[in-house]
């Protein structure tokens, strides 16, 4: 068991892990190796001490040389839920359990919003982790909503259970070229059924599906829906402690401004509290 795992590597998440490293605490950063294609797609960054000018690449490029430094190793994966456990956490990270004393949560803010119906059926036909999921969908239709190119291996192994998958690609030149894969122009607008997932609504037409992987970035209170949000945003304190004991947030998923010297304060201030909540 880690001090803290810190779910997120984009700005916020990298000065916690930073921090921790200083403060002599054991932790876990999750996330990208590519830490944030949000970041790395800036052309130029004008609002962060000392990086006038530079791109997002060359900021992105820098925190990997300092995390590289540190000693400080990214655990790739995409976490799907957060349970509570005996004083501690458990973190599902693909078909992984990871745990720890504490969380940062530096997850960012979902790149598209939940549809309707999206969060009524999760665990009743919507799910967010291929890797978890996929066997229960051998033989079957599904439709797959993804918003990122590096999701697409997730959808090549989808596509390797399911009969026939309807592919939502939200993002340019999508790659997946399988003979069971239809790739459907639009953005869904609804998921419809009874007790379990029956169809996926776009352009007013019903499309029937059995199930529907959304491979994006979840939202907080989806992986720990006991965690309280307002206006879309994880709720804090000036400690960036959410109201669950234990677990502290920094970044853009706690509201505006959605700025990297923000970010990297929270991130600092998170992790500065997480080592007073272990105490010695």
């Amino acid at each position: 068991m880690v001090d803290c795992i810190i779910i997120g590597a984009g700005v916020a998440g990298v000065s916690a892990a930073l921090t921790l490293k200083a403060l002599k605490r054991e932790f876990l950063l999750i996330g990208s190796a590519n830490l944030s294609n949000k970041v790395a797609g800036a052309e130029k960054i004008k609002n962060y001490p000392g990086l006038d000018g530079a791109s997002g690449a060359q900021f992105v490029q820098i925190m990997k040389d300092q995390l590289l430094h540190g000693g400080i190793s990214v655990t790739e994966g995409h976490v799907t839920g957060i349970y509570e456990g005996d004083g501690c956490f458990f973190v599902a990270c693909g078909q992984e359990m990871y745990e720890g004393k504490s969380i940062i949560l530096a997850t960012g803010v979902e790149s598209v919003k939940p549809i309707v119906g999206e969060r009524e059926f999760v665990g009743r036909g919507v799910s967010y982790c291929a890797v978890c999921d996929g066997f229960l969908y051998r033989g079957k239709t599904i439709a797959v909503v993804c918003t990122d190119r590096e999701e697409e291996r997730e959808v090549e192994l989808l596509a390797g259970y399911a009969s026939k998958v309807y592919l939502f690609a939200l993002y340019k030149n999508c790659t997946v070229n399988l003979p069971n894969v239809e790739i459907v122009k639009g953005i869904p607008s609804q998921i419809k059924g009874g007790t379990k997932v029956e169809g996926i609504v776009v352009g007013g037409k019903e499309i029937a599906v059995d199930g529907v992987f959304m491979l994006k970035d979840s939202a907080c209170d989806t992986l720990y829906p006991a965690l309280r949000v307002e206006n879309g945003s994880v709720a804090v304190d000036r400690n960036m402690a959410t109201n669950v004991k234990g677990m502290f947030a920094a970044g853009d998923c706690t509201g505006r401004p959605y700025q990297y010297a923000k970010a990297a304060g929270e991130g600092n201030v998170a992790a500065h509290s997480v080592s007073a909540y272990l105490g010695r």
